[in-house]
Order: C-alpha cells, then structure tokens, then sequence
C-alpha cells in the first residue's frame, strides 16, 4: 500500500525536529502523528513538560509547539504492508534539510528511532550547527524497552531547548 507522510507541525519558535519514519496505519486513517493508542510518544512528550495528558489531536499540536518542537518524518512516500519500518519499500525522501534551512531557530534533530535516523542519512547530508541525537522507538513494536526507559531517554529533549 503506498503511503504518503503529513506536514510538518512546526512554527518559528521550534528549536527541536522529531522526525519519524513513516505514520503507521493508524496514523494515516486518522490523519494524526503517533495516533496509535499504544505508541508512547505522547505520553511521553505529556510528561516531559509536565502536562496533563489529552487525546485532543489540537492540544497534542498546541503543547508541540508551545514548547519549542517540530514534527515531520523523514519519508515522504514509501510502499509498505502494515505499519513496521522493516517493511519500508521504494521510499522517497521529504524535503527535510530545506525544513532546517529555512528554520534556523532549530538546533536540533532528534530521531524518533533508529529507521528514522537510517532513511535521514540515506537521502540527507547532516547540517553543521545541527546535533543530532537518536532515541529510542516509541512505537509499540518497540517493546524491547518499557515506556518509563523510553522516557527517561527522551527526557534530554528538556536539556536541548
């Protein structure tokens, strides 16, 4: 099945990237990052800031962007069955380095798991001034680590902004 990523949730104050991979079939049928109700992502990102958590797809984008963030995902088509990264064919990349070029408040990539850091440098060169940093995969095929290790990984998102 050919899928095709959102835009990028992002504003003039963001100073972190995520990039994901791909959105899962959830996220597609429901037009929404991370929508899958057993990814942690969100709440994840809910703690880290200390926030009450929502389901509300507004506020989700609101605390984004209230605190510094950006969302994209490093592929803008690719085939694939299901919703795993290993499944991946014939991708094509997002625009990604033209995000940071013309957003030069961001300082920061973080990758929302290693396929996502994988397919970042396949199409893209690194841009100096930029640190980039791979976190573990929120995703619920992810299940090598429980979510309170994956939120203490993600937690430096605070020592980056």
């Amino acid at each position: 099945m050919k899928s095709i990523s959102f835009e990028p949730i992002v504003s003039k104050k963001s100073k972190i990237l995520i990039l994901g991979t791909m959105p899962g079939i959830k996220s597609l049928q429901e037009q929404q990052y991370y929508a899958h109700e057993r990814n942690a992502f969100w709440n994840i990102i809910f703690r880290i800031f200390d926030e009450q958590f929502s389901t509300l797809y507004e506020k989700r984008k609101e605390l984004i962007l209230k605190n510094g963030l950006a969302i994209w995902d490093t592929l803008k088509y690719c085939y694939r069955e299901g919703s795993l990264d290993s499944n991946i064919k014939n991708a094509e990349p997002n625009k990604v380095n033209e995000l940071l070029n013309q957003n030069k408040q961001i300082k920061s990539v973080v990758f929302n798991g290693q396929s996502a850091q994988k397919f970042y440098d396949k199409f893209h060169d690194r841009i100096d001034g930029i640190t980039y940093h791979c976190l573990p995969s929120t995703s619920p095929a992810n299940a090598r680590l429980k979510i309170e290790d994956k939120y203490n990984e993600w937690a430096v998102i605070k020592d980056l902004l």
